[in-house]
């Protein structure tokens, strides 16, 4: 998270100097929603594109979500997302974070809170085949997912 933090200009490098070429994607670990619809806080203000929209709730694994929901994607989440779960709000701030299109895509540990088999599709669906292509900086606790990256940072304090 620190390392992230960083990339993002919140907490400045103990020595040297941080430059970054692109647009930033973030999905952090606090998963934050705000009282509104459910796709009003995937789109997070950007034009709606039913395709790329459709494409994304579904490789979030949120299809099932939605459908259970009495008025879909429409329906209003409540204060601070008070009607989800803590899955959820992850995949609905990875939504987000997949939507805004970003050059640089920074994930502090986005599958924490789904089980391992939501982990494994959001792994295999958004993060190695939606984001092909781009730059993805993945901090997680999950061993299991190490062998599919290009590189490796092991951060000790």
């Amino acid at each position: 998270s620190s390392l992230l933090m960083s990339l993002l200009g919140e907490l400045p490098p103990a020595e040297g100097r941080i430059t970054l070429n692109g647009c930033l994607g973030y999905a952090s670990q606090q998963y934050w929603v705000f009282s509104g619809t459910i796709r009003e806080n995937i789109l997070f203000g950007s034009p709606y594109d039913k395709t790329k929209y459709d494409q994304i709730v579904h490789c979030c694994a949120l299809v099932k979500d939605i459908e259970h929901f009495r008025y879909g994607d429409l329906t209003l989440v409540g204060e601070r997302g008070l009607c989800l779960s803590g899955g959820q709000k992850a995949r609905v701030t990875l939504a987000r974070c997949l939507y805004q299109d970003a050059d640089i895509v920074l994930l502090d540990d986005p599958l924490s809170a789904v089980d391992t088999e939501v982990g494994r599709h959001l792994f295999n669906r958004c993060i190695c085949d939606y984001l092909k292509g781009k730059t993805r900086i993945l901090v997680t606790h999950q061993l299991q997912y190490l062998k599919k990256a290009d590189r490796i940072l092991i951060l000790k304090e």
